[in-house]
């Protein structure tokens, strides 16, 4: 494919038809993702499109589409690294699809403050949403709001009423048990996020599901709240009492905080306890000792999400939901239990 480049102006659809040997038609259907299109013409379209850098004029579009071109993303604390790159995932998909992203965070996940979002991006004539909150109170409001945009939840369960596109989470927490009871532990403590919190309450029951198909007891559980302080002082509870051989954080930074505290505490890693987080945060891989952890393929996530949604503006479609698999990523914080050493047999409750 050669075209001689047009200096005197921007390339625009029609030249994009052209050079693919396509309709304006199909050259549009491409550019919003709608199914009805196969793969190899979306091949020669996308082609042209890079051949001839072509833009969209989306201040022109949005006269003759009466939309927006602005997508709405509702989020909560986008400091922890989770929500944070499904965010960027959205914003590069819809970057590369012509769209501007509108971004509103809750500082409390109430009805209120969830009614209050949803109508300032309505206010903004948003063509659709992403929501990056998998919370029970979200999960509720959204089952009993009606919205008159195409909506894709991130994080929760399938639910019929929603667009939901989700990681496998007990998938995830059952590769990382799975791993410990391989290596050979028995008492495996697990350090939960929140319990209201959809994400956290998966991990617990692939913690507890591995553990009882492995025959073993799921008294060791403690309650975190996502932060490294969290596991600092779970670390501190479990270096004291000694009872057990192995820990499943669910999530990196509270693993993180709970590595501090053994340190400080004499118990090695992985010697004395093996630690297994969650995320594969890119400094997890240089912690003291790199860790074992859970990666979520959160990129691919909001990629999708922002597919999912593209896919409902196009054809009205909802209720569909896409799961993404977890990946077990094994660096040196865990290892096979020492006989005799450090744990004791008691249970942590």
């Amino acid at each position: 494919m050669s075209v001689e480049p047009d200096i005197r102006r921007p390339p625009v659809m029609v030249d994009v038809a052209r050079l693919a040997g396509v309709s304006h038609q199909t050259v549009s259907r491409v550019l919003n993702a709608h199914p009805n299109v196969s793969t190899v013409t979306r091949e020669r379209v996308e082609k042209a499109i890079a051949v001839l850098g072509y833009r969209r004029n989306t201040a022109a579009r949005s006269l003759v589409t009466r939309r927006s071109q602005t997508i709405g993303v509702l989020g909560s604390d986008m400091s922890h690294y989770g929500p944070a790159n499904t965010l960027l995932g959205v914003q590069q998909a819809a970057r590369d699809k012509g769209y501007f992203v509108s971004m509103a965070s809750l500082d409390e996940v109430t009805p209120a403050a969830i009614k209050d979002a949803l109508e300032y991006f309505m206010m903004q004539s948003v063509d659709g949403i992403v929501v990056i909150v998998p919370h029970e109170t979200m999960f509720e409001s959204l089952s009993t709001i009606s919205m008159s945009v195409p909506l894709v939840a991130v994080g929760f369960g399938v639910d019929e009423r929603l667009s939901v596109a989700a990681v496998n989470q007990r998938m995830g927490a059952s590769l990382a048990v799975q791993h410990l009871v391989d290596l050979g532990h028995t008492a495996i403590a697990h350090l939960s996020g929140p319990p209201d919190w959809i994400d956290a309450a998966a991990r617990i029951e692939g913690w507890r599901h591995t553990l009882a198909k492995a025959g073993l007891s799921d008294s060791a559980l403690i309650r975190g709240d996502w932060s490294a302080e969290s596991g600092y002082r779970a670390g501190l509870e479990l270096a004291a009492t000694g009872n057990v051989t192995a820990m499943f954080a669910a999530n990196d930074q509270m693993a993180l905080g709970a590595l501090r505290a053994f340190y400080e505490a004499g118990v090695r890693v992985p010697t004395d306890i093996s630690v297994v987080g969650y995320d594969d945060q890119p400094l997890a891989a240089y912690f003291g000792p790199p860790l074992t952890t859970v990666n979520q393929g959160f990129k691919q996530l909001g990629a999708r999400s922002m597919q999912m949604l593209l896919f409902d503006m196009a054809t009205g479609h909802s209720g569909a939901s896409l799961v993404v698999n977890p990946k077990l990523v094994v660096r040196s914080s865990t290892a096979r239990p020492s006989p005799g050493e450090y744990a004791t047999g008691a249970q942590v409750r």
